[in-house]
């Protein structure tokens, strides 16, 4: 199988075990500072900063190579003002009626609301769409594979690199989502993943004093 695909040398560097405890400490904690923010300000980041940041995400693995994604860069105010409507629309049934009271429950240690302000204040809306098959030539529909877990991971990798350019964001998922697809026009072949503000945060924001899972609750060995 390989002889008839071309493969080129992977390149890593090496290092001793020292260093890697050391590297992937390292990296934990400034991961562990990244969060959530619900509140941006408008000051605007540059546009070949967001290309990077979601080229940087479409570096992620995907089912057979597929690259199941399609990242919506949105900065138009009237087409951001459109989708924060429609957000909020479908965002009100879901606290005033969708939600469970224990999901609603949950939810008050975020303090969040069906109120999206932060559509319209970021300078950037990204919505990643997800893609479950692609349209052929001849209009016939060829399969991608594992596309949920793909464009996961891509939106994974988008939030880090968001974190590592100095950045914050927010992922929203207002559902159900399909106004976002025919706000945007999008292809039959796309489905609404995530919506995501990026930008700077507002001055003086505050976020929720959570803690995560500790390494025995995250953890299970088998050694």
């Amino acid at each position: 199988m390989k002889d008839n695909h071309p493969f080129i040398n992977y390149t890593q560097e090496n290092y001793s075990d020292d260093e890697m405890i050391e590297r992937s400490k390292e990296f934990y904690r400034w991961a562990d500072k990244r969060r959530s923010v619900r509140e941006f300000s408008d000051k605007p980041v540059p546009k070949e900063v967001m290309e990077n940041l979601i080229m940087t995400a479409s570096t992620a693995p995907s089912g057979a190579h597929k690259q199941p994604w399609t990242f919506c860069l949105i900065s138009n105010s009237e087409l951001k003002s459109k989708l924060r409507a429609l957000a909020e629309e479908e965002e009100r049934k879901s606290y005033e009626g969708r939600m469970s009271e224990q999901w609603l429950k949950d939810l008050e240690p975020l303090g969040t609301d069906a109120i999206k302000e932060f559509i319209d204040v970021a300078p950037w809306i990204v919505v990643i769409m997800k893609r479950p098959y692609e349209i052929g030539p001849k209009g016939e529909k060829l399969n991608n594979y594992y596309v949920p877990e793909s464009v996961g991971l891509a939106a994974g990798f988008f939030l880090m690199a968001v974190h590592h350019a100095g950045l914050v964001a927010l992922t929203h998922t207002p559902s159900p989502m399909n106004f976002i697809a025919k706000a945007l026009n999008r292809p039959e072949n796309e489905r609404p993943f995530l919506l995501i503000p990026v930008g700077h945060p507002a001055e003086g924001v505050k976020v929720p004093d959570l803690s995560r899972k500790l390494i025995g609750e995250v953890i299970e060995y088998y050694e």
